[in-house]
């Protein structure tokens, strides 16, 4: 497999890493030493250097101010994200307004795109169903009536629902199509409810009573939902990659310089042997991600749907995400549970991105339903 990069998705990378250069991972209280949510709203001025940089438009078309780039250079720009703990509805707003150019209506995209490209408008999206088990398009009800949809359910631990201007909403029809509503947080018969986070950050449980939506509101495109879920779960992966990447360096560099006996702890053979055994998680992590984000990308055929390589990337980024920063924690001795050094909130953004979506068990199910449906010759 060759996973060279255009110069396009290069510069994309490039230009994240400068912006993020300047991003201190304990920007904000530690989730440890609270009992709330770390802060009220997520990092504006990092979202301000964003639009600046065209890093919030890479997936639009020129028409709206976009550079017209693909799942593969915005699963890089998310990776230097992770690096440093970004708090920024990046991936959610992103994938959100890539999912209205690609299928909504044409007024829809005029309304929305080149103002979220700008960073004017927050997008995000409720993923997680009602309890975060269960189909997240399964959770909310769509009926017709009249000229508009009528909305009920409830959605769970919602990202930046509480800062955001619009949450899209996957619903069930009685037909059993799904569809995507575009919610504002402020609407009548909207209830939020806060939730904190293993990060800290505040997520919403999001209640919606006979919501009335405007039919220029809902994408009813099929397949719709499919894709941005997706791209959501590639985004989570790239995130996992990124937050592992910058631990196994963090304790590459720790293990360098703290010595027993007179010699480094890395030049001991089971440091070595663990440290190793991660790199090799995150290379697998890296080769499946970028294969998901490819089918995604090109939308190009293979034996199994599209779905199975995510499946796949999913289960290498949960899994490997937690060995990596558990490994990290035992290596680094007391510093690991230390909440003045930075370790412990990567291992609390960690296991929220294990769980994001969906943890590797159900992944593998899925899998495993895709092997049954589509066996290989």
């Amino acid at each position: 497999m060759d996973f060279t990069f255009s110069e396009e998705q290069q510069a994309a990378a490039e230009a994240a890493a400068g912006v993020f250069a300047d991003v201190a991972p304990d920007g904000v209280p530690s989730p440890a030493d609270t009992t709330g949510a770390v802060a009220d709203d997520f990092d504006r001025a990092l979202w301000a250097r964003l639009a600046e940089a065209d890093l919030l438009s890479l997936l639009l078309d020129e028409a709206y101010g976009g550079a017209g780039l693909d799942a593969i250079a915005l699963c890089l720009v998310l990776r230097e994200s992770a690096k440093v703990l970004a708090r920024v509805p990046l991936l959610e707003s992103s994938a959100v307004a890539a999912t209205v150019q690609a299928y909504g209506g044409e007024e829809l995209r005029s309304a929305l795109l080149a103002r979220a490209g700008r960073g004017e408008l927050v997008l995000t999206v409720a993923a997680h169903g009602r309890t975060g088990h269960d189909p997240a398009e399964l959770a909310v009800t769509a009926r017709r009536d009249g000229d508009r949809w009528v909305l009920d359910g409830v959605q769970t631990a919602v990202p930046w629902a509480h800062n955001a201007d619009l949450v899209v909403v996957p619903a069930h029809t009685d037909t059993g199509r799904t569809v995507l509503a575009l919610v504002a947080p402020d609407r009548e018969g909207v209830v939020l409810a806060e939730q904190i986070s293993t990060t800290g950050e505040r997520l919403a449980e999001l209640r919606l009573e006979s919501v009335p939506i405007a039919r220029v509101d809902v994408i009813d495109a099929e397949g719709a939902w499919e894709w941005l879920r997706d791209l959501l779960t590639a985004g989570t992966c790239a995130l996992a990659l990124g937050l592992g990447t910058a631990v196994l360096r963090m304790t590459a560099e720790y293990t360098g310089k703290r010595e027993q006996f007179g010699f480094p702890v890395a030049t001991f053979q089971a440091v070595a042997v663990q440290a190793a055994d991660r790199y090799i998680d995150l290379r697998a992590m890296e080769a499946t991600l970028w294969q998901a984000a490819w089918r995604i990308a090109s939308g190009a055929q293979g034996a199994l749907p599209a779905a199975a390589d995510l499946a796949v990337a999913k289960i290498w980024a949960a899994e490997g995400v937690r060995r990596v920063v558990q490994t990290a924690q035992h290596l680094h001795g007391g510093f690991g549970a230390d909440t003045e050094y930075p370790l412990h909130r990567y291992h609390a953004w960690a296991k929220h991105l294990e769980l994001s979506l969906g943890p590797a068990a159900a992944h593998e199910e899925a899998l495993g339903d895709l092997l049954a449906a589509h066996p290989l010759g």
